[in-house]
């Protein structure tokens, strides 16, 4: 049997008419940037996060250097990351002059641990990137705790996590301000790129609203300087039809989830552990092995794809040399880096893949 480590076709099938219809409406209509496709999904995005401001941009990184642009953060500033996420993350930092500094995970979670924050905090400190790595979210009320004892923002990396909750509020909605990305193999994913800020903050949205269309609040008036970073009428119409079905599709992940960790018994392999609280939507599925290239070629060798997240982490790779991190200095985003394998996740997956994937790896 083959099956992907991830597959569109399942998901794109259920709405293929729709999406054809909708592209022909917008195609005839020939308003391509910024219409009124694109003010719906920023109202509608918004109203299914819960908060009251949504701000549709190019790309989940541009959501993130937005957001710190919108804070003034920049030269001289630092902000606390995660050592273990994707580059994107550090890089959004990076953008604005800013220094990130990396802070550990919780081993089982892959999330930042909080209890180890408070320690990288300068008088440089700005703000806290809160990621929900993998769709989940990290342990928000212990970083709000922090962040308000030092006057820190906390921004939500949420690219990975569309529709997660926690303790009854969703991602997008839970710090400051939040940054999306709707790359196509996201859970609300466009057919193309995209991204989104979310806050309850009128100034914030405001700004970024500006900042993302070079700077001007009404055409040829530049009061920042911005940068080119629209989310496409098209992308935003298709995306008002996708976001009607998250709900659905994060629950078809849940419904595979549960499978892998009740049935999945092998004691090479260390399952992710959901963190209290959380409703985790699983955009990846991340084990660990000791074996961990071992374990990828036997299952490619069986038809079944991996993938790793991360192979590398960010401060052993060359883009961030200049910080002179060396092999050791983070040893959990290293050993994750060397041990997690992501196994097939994605909507519509039948029994017989499911089944078929839990026993190969219980043969391992």
């Amino acid at each position: 049997m083959k099956i992907a480590w991830v597959s569109f076709a399942p998901m794109q099938k259920e709405i293929k008419e729709d999406i054809l219809n909708k592209f022909e409406e917008m195609y005839d209509k020939s308003i391509y940037i910024q219409g009124d496709e694109y003010k719906k999904f920023n109202e509608e995005f918004a109203k299914y996060c819960g908060c009251k401001y949504a701000v549709g941009v190019g790309n989940g990184l541009d959501a993130l250097m937005l957001i710190l642009r919108a804070y003034d953060i920049g030269p001289g500033d630092e902000v606390i990351v995660p050592s273990n996420t994707f580059i994107a993350t550090a890089l959004a930092v990076t953008y604005v002059g800013a220094t990130p500094i990396f802070v550990e995970p919780i081993l089982e979670e892959y999330n930042i641990n909080p209890a180890l924050i408070e320690e990288k905090i300068t008088d440089r400190t700005k703000a806290i990137m809160a990621v929900h790595l993998y769709g989940q979210c990290c342990d928000i009320d212990e970083i709000t705790k922090i962040a308000k004892k030092y006057n820190l923002k906390v921004i939500e990396d949420a690219a990975q996590a569309h529709g997660a909750i926690y303790k009854g509020k969703k991602a997008g909605n839970l710090g400051d301000a939040a940054g999306f990305s709707m790359y196509p193999g996201k859970n609300l994913g466009a057919l193309g790129d995209g991204g989104m800020v979310t806050t309850n903050d009128l100034d914030v949205a405001t700004k970024v609203a500006a900042l993302c269309c070079y700077g001007s609040d009404y055409k040829y008036h530049h009061i920042y300087k911005g940068v080119n970073s629209r989310m496409d009428e098209i992308q935003s119409g298709f995306m008002n039809i996708k976001l009607k079905h998250l709900d659905k599709w994060n629950s078809n992940r849940n419904n595979i989830a549960n499978e892998y960790l009740s049935r999945i018994n092998n004691p090479k392999i260390k399952l992710p552990v959901i963190h209290e609280g959380n409703y985790h939507v699983w955009h990846v599925f991340a084990i660990r092995c000791d074996e961990r290239d071992s374990l990828e070629k036997y299952l490619n060798n069986n038809g079944i794809g991996t993938n790793k997240h991360y192979p590398t982490p960010i401060h052993l790779q060359g883009a961030y040399s200049d910080l002179n991190y060396k092999k050791g200095d983070l040893p959990l985003a290293e050993k994750i880096s060397s041990t997690e394998l992501s196994i097939p996740m994605y909507y519509g997956m039948t029994k017989e893949e499911i089944d078929y994937v839990i026993d190969v790896i219980n043969k391992f």
